[in-house]
């Protein structure tokens, strides 16, 4: 069968075509030029732009993927969390085309597309195992138990861990997503330089909004009203010391829900999965622990429609699916 989906949760304009749970294209608008001079996401910029390039985006899916609509069989879109007007597109577009077509429809939680994105390059994974879901708006462990079947072990009581770096970004000056730019900064500085503090809460929960303002404080010691940030400060040294601690304690929390949990197997997912020194140290931890870690590449790490087109086929196999009053949500836990 063909699935549809469709992904419209935030700044990126995705659609996807998947026969069963093979990908059969995967197409992504980003609109990070159109939000990069705001140092982050516009909310209402990002409704405008899905409405400009859903139809387009959708359309350019069916394409590359050789079908039709009228070859669709199910239409999987995210419905929650989200921005609420960037989900109202895409549901609302879902919506239509499953009655104008007469065929299913189903809503996908944004954060089990990320969690379920590792079944398609690893289709064999199996359950359970535990997953670290780490994102611009998402930073929590869960214990994959089977489809359906996660238990929230932890998650961020303040910023996400992507959040933090594009709010450090910002600070220092760098464009934004700060992510990316961070990552490639710190490959060039010296992650001892500076000791920044640790969120170590108490179990499996994040915090990232003390290291925050560590990096902040820090930067104030280089600034000045007239000069603005004094050439002494090492930008490399405080993205490489910043990233450091962000990834040592998602590291260090990950492996002690996997110990915890007794599973031998763990999923990192999100946008932060991406970043090259988390992926380092996460393959070099579950290397000398004998855990077998599944990283979805980079294109599956972003927000993408193929993960939210998996999430809803495999619903559907089980005899789910949403009826068409069913309206986004902007938060909603998995």
């Amino acid at each position: 069968m063909y699935t549809l989906g469709i992904e419209t949760s935030c700044d990126e304009t995705a659609a996807a075509v998947l026969r069963d749970d093979t990908v059969l294209s995967n197409i992504v608008s980003s609109q990070i030029d159109i939000h990069k001079k705001y140092g982050g996401v516009v909310p209402e910029l990002a409704s405008r732009e899905h409405l400009k390039n859903l139809m387009p985006v959708i359309r350019e899916s069916l394409s590359s993927a050789s079908v039709f609509l009228k070859d669709i069989d199910l239409i999987a879109v995210t419905y929650t969390p989200g921005l609420i007007g960037a989900l109202l597109v895409g549901v609302s577009a879902a919506k239509a085309m499953a009655y104008a077509q007469n065929i299913p429809f189903i809503g996908v939680h944004h954060g089990e597309g990320h969690i379920l994105a590792a079944h398609i390059e690893y289709p064999g994974i199996g359950y359970p195992y535990v997953a670290l879901l780490v994102s611009g708006g998402h930073t929590a462990l869960y214990h994959v138990k089977g489809l359906g079947e996660y238990r929230m072990l932890g998650q961020t009581r303040d910023d996400a861990a992507g959040e933090a770096y594009d709010k450090v970004a910002k600070l220092l000056g760098l464009e934004y997503p700060g992510g990316p730019v961070l990552d490639l900064l710190s490959q060039e500085g010296n992650p001892s330089a500076i000791k920044f503090p640790r969120g170590y809460l108490e179990g499996f929960d994040f915090s990232f909004s003390g290291l925050k303002t560590a990096v902040r404080n820090h930067v104030a010691l280089f600034m000045s009203k007239d000069k603005g940030i004094d050439p002494k400060l090492n930008i490399r040294d405080v993205a490489a010391s910043f990233q450091e601690a962000v990834v040592e304690t998602l590291v260090d929390k990950t492996m002690l829900a996997a110990s915890e949990t007794g599973v031998d197997k763990i999923v990192v997912a999100g946008g932060v999965a991406a970043n090259s020194f988390l992926r380092k140290r996460m393959s070099e931890e579950a290397a000398h622990r004998g855990i077998t870690l599944y990283l979805p590449g980079m294109g599956l790490c972003i927000d993408n429609a193929a993960m939210i087109a998996l999430a809803g086929y495999l619903h559907f196999k089980r005899g789910e699916t949403s009826r068409l009053d069913l309206n986004p949500r902007p938060t909603m836990p998995l």
